[in-house]
């Protein structure tokens, strides 16, 4: 009997040795990590002075070497009024048509804005339009002037489109300063495009559908200087900007400058624009300033006339009428009676 204990004992040290040496049974705790997102990376700022550099836009189609060509359009010349400051026609506020290539109030010329002639051709990728000018200082530092093409597609006078481009010009054709503007709400011109509406308060040609390359088509409107006229500005723009039809002028602007404000007629009345011509009441010009545009040329059409802001055409002299050969006059033969 004294073996037993002893064995039970024995016993029961095993066990809770055992236990001892068994995993435990009680789940560890799984460390929570809560994850920050990280900042947009942004590159290190360029040392002093030193200019980021500009992404590069990758174009694929260039337009042809087209030189001065196409069918003529006049507008109106100050040269030879300009040292009596004054246009010698041509400028109608209603219609915003404006020749006013001068300076504010002093009326001094600027013949890099004084537009003369303008012409459009066109091959199966682009068309090319040119602007003739009295003077070649396009890149005139201190006015800093755009030019531009506009383009109404339905005919109405109110413009569709503006494609509007800043110095620097060179004689290589260049996508890297020229814009194209829309207009979607369709309020350049106001109520009406055939008169005067100030004060309006639209916005213009408010959405910017190309910048420098940037866009949809990063080929869609390139300028150049004419490399044989050097007082020519041309304009190379997509077929499928506009399609086969459409109504076309060209502007020069040294002044406001804002595609937003167009059509300048209806956001200054004509007292606060002024008049370039002496004869008027409002001379000389004051806020609507430095800035000569066109009547609008029809493309691919035969226009009735009746367009709005298109360029007149003079009534064709008819033709001297020739002379047909008189054909002798029959003498009449008498009528004998003989009465019986």
């Amino acid at each position: 009997m004294s073996r037993l204990p002893r064995l039970l004992g024995l016993f029961v040290a095993c066990i809770v040795l055992l236990a001892c040496n068994l995993p435990s049974l009680t789940p560890t705790p799984i460390p929570v990590i809560i994850y920050t997102p990280l900042a947009p990376s942004t590159p290190p700022p360029a040392p002093s002075g030193t200019p980021m550099p500009t992404p590069t836009i990758a174009h694929t189609t260039t337009p042809a070497e087209v030189h001065l060509s196409g069918p003529i359009s006049y507008d109106v010349d100050s040269k030879g009024t300009a040292p009596e400051h004054r246009a010698p026609y041509g400028d109608s506020y209603k219609l915003n048509r404006f020749e006013r290539p001068f300076t504010r109030q002093a009326m001094d010329y600027l013949p890099f804005l004084d537009i003369v002639r303008f012409r459009i051709i066109a091959d199966a990728t682009w068309y090319y339009v040119f602007v003739e000018l009295n003077n070649s200082d396009v890149n005139n530092a201190e006015l800093d002037p755009r030019y531009g093409v506009e383009l109404d597609l339905d005919r109405d006078g109110h413009g569709d489109y503006l494609i509007w481009a800043a110095p620097p010009f060179s004689t290589t054709w260049s996508a890297d300063h020229v814009q194209v503007f829309a207009d979607r709400n369709h309020d350049t011109g106001g109520v009406s495009p055939d008169r005067s509406d100030a004060p309006y308060p639209g916005d213009g040609y408010e959405t910017l559908i190309f910048d420098g390359g940037r866009g949809d088509d990063p080929d869609l409107a390139w300028v150049r200087i004419d490399p044989t006229a050097a007082s020519v500005l041309q304009f190379a723009f997509k077929r499928t900007l506009v399609g086969s039809t459409f109504m076309w002028g060209v502007v020069a602007d040294g002044g406001i400058k804002d595609p937003s404000k167009y059509y300048y007629n209806d956001r200054f009345t004509e007292e606060q624009a002024g008049s370039p011509e002496k004869n008027e009441k409002y001379y000389p010009i004051k806020e609507v300033y430095a800035v000569d545009n066109t009547c609008r040329e029809a493309y691919g059409f035969t226009p009735t006339g009746y367009e709005s802001l298109i360029c007149p055409k003079e009534e064709p002299t008819p033709a001297p009428r020739t002379p047909r050969p008189r054909q002798p006059t029959a003498t009449p033969t008498a009528t004998k009676i003989i009465v019986y």
